[in-house]
């Protein structure tokens, strides 16, 4: 006959338990040697299940997340970004302003670190369990499109609602047509107000219009994406260039 133990064990492993079974052993030993209760043993052997799990479903939203890179706010030289104010991306990372349903921007030229920030934010929230997706802009506008001409759009757009977090990177780096234009307007207006969006843009609000070749649905995203909105304005030089110019610097 099969002892407890054999029993336990097996039971674990039927039950798919990989990490008690691991730690089986060394939480016996554990519980014996300090006299814990039956309670504060179960408890320390589910916990490394618990930990197992956390673990592997957070790796799993930030895989789903479609992150360009796997880059956070530590990785950031906010040095070579001076007007970058680092506190208020580091209180970005603490989620705050998910919860308020608030968008943020940011705003500056290619290579500023607009994506990173961006991603770092996107990060953070996965960790939290927070579902989140990044795509470009064009990408966006290209899936948009196809679904609408496959009769699919409102499922398509309800898709990128679902989302707690959507982070649209490079608006403004492609031309948008007006039919595109009045799609994305509405993938705004249906977040609006009810879910978080990041935007990286390397346009000025004023020049909005150029993008989406019509003022009116320029004012209505602008209106939907600035109302409870931080801007993040970025006045510096290409993080890309960085090593160029340190380069330049040795060279002289």
């Amino acid at each position: 006959m099969d002892s407890t133990y054999t029993q336990l064990n097996k039971n674990l492993e039927y039950l798919k338990m990989t990490q008690m079974v691991t730690h089986l052993d060394d939480t016996i030993d554990f519980i014996n040697t300090n006299n814990l209760s039956f309670t504060e043993g179960l408890i320390k052997l589910t916990t490394h299940e618990i930990d197992f799990k956390e673990a592997n479903m957070i790796r799993s939203m930030v895989k789903v997340a479609a992150f360009p890179h796997r880059k956070e706010v530590k990785e950031f030289d906010f040095d070579f970004q001076p007007s970058i104010n680092k506190q208020q991306i580091l209180d970005f990372t603490t989620l705050r302003f998910l919860e308020s349903q608030e968008n943020i921007v940011f705003l500056g030229s290619s290579g500023t670190g607009k994506t990173h920030l961006a991603t770092s934010i996107g990060i953070a929230a996965a960790k939290k369990r927070y579902s989140t997706y990044f795509i470009k802009c064009h990408d966006l506008l290209q899936q948009l499109k196809r679904a609408k001409l496959e009769n699919r759009l409102e499922a398509r757009l309800k898709h990128f609602c679902k989302y707690k977090l959507l982070i649209i990177d490079e608006l403004g780096y492609l031309p948008i047509d007006k039919d595109d234009s009045k799609v994305f307007f509405q993938l705004i207006d249906m977040r609006y107000e009810k879910k978080s969006t990041i935007l990286t843009t390397n346009i000025n609000f004023n020049s909005w219009y150029e993008i989406f070749y019509d003022a009116v649905i320029a004012n209505a995203i602008l209106d939907r994406v600035l109302h409870h909105a931080h801007v993040v304005m970025i006045n510096g030089k290409s993080y890309r260039l960085k090593n160029h110019i340190k380069q330049e610097r040795t060279d002289q």
